[in-house]
């Protein structure tokens, strides 16, 4: 895709890696071409400076029993059990996009990156205005967060190539008739053009 002046300034942009953890890959099968290309996009916006924030989903004992019967992720939660535990080895980041000191990590209990995190405060107290979002799966963590921070004012990227749904159509709607509403759909090829566009525009 082409965009005509548009730019993301690396100073004030954070790329969130959301629910890349062993227990999610482990379901889909294109589990390693993700991994590879969200290394990749990791390692472009590490070029610019771009903060990296990561996202996980897990409970710890009080989680599990704060959560009310009348809540629809009730049964999955239950059914999942101890896979979900936060002391579990398969909600931790996946190793081979882990995050590196000065990375933001963020525990969440429900589906958005947002609503059971500090995660709003922490980009905030950084000077982060705008998102760069990555996660699985599309019409999960994805759609729940891009919502979320354009109702909290933030300028969305979407990479459409670092996320994938367990239903190819599900993913291909989102992408092409939902997610243009409130973002800007990219892909990681273009993540390093529309880096360097801003600083080349900053030192004119």
């Amino acid at each position: 895709m082409t965009y005509q002046r548009l730019s993301i300034d690396p100073k004030h942009t954070a790329l969130l890696v959301m629910d890349y953890q062993l227990s999610i890959l482990g379901s889909l099968s294109e589990a390693e071409g993700l991994l590879s290309r969200m290394g990749k996009a990791i390692a472009v916006v590490r070029q610019y400076g771009v903060q990296v924030a990561y996202v996980r989903v897990a409970f710890d004992d009080a989680d599990y029993d704060a959560v009310p019967e009348t809540s629809r992720m009730a049964p999955a939660i239950k059914a999942a059990g101890r896979a979900l535990h936060s002391e579990s080895p398969a909600t931790a980041v996946h190793h081979r996009v882990a995050p590196d000191a000065g990375d933001i990590v963020v525990r969440k209990t429900r589906m958005g990156a947002f609503s059971t995190t500090d995660l709003d405060a922490r980009l905030r107290e950084r000077q982060i205005h705008t998102l760069i979002l990555a996660g699985v799966t599309t019409s999960g963590v994805v759609l729940s967060t891009v919502r979320d921070a354009h109702d909290r004012d933030y300028q969305v990227y979407i990479l459409e190539d670092a996320m994938t749904d367990r239903d190819p159509h599900v993913h291909d709607f989102l992408v092409k008739k939902i997610f243009p509403q409130q973002a800007h759909v990219i892909t990681i090829d273009e993540l390093g053009g529309l880096l360097s566009s801003e600083d080349e525009g900053s030192s004119t």
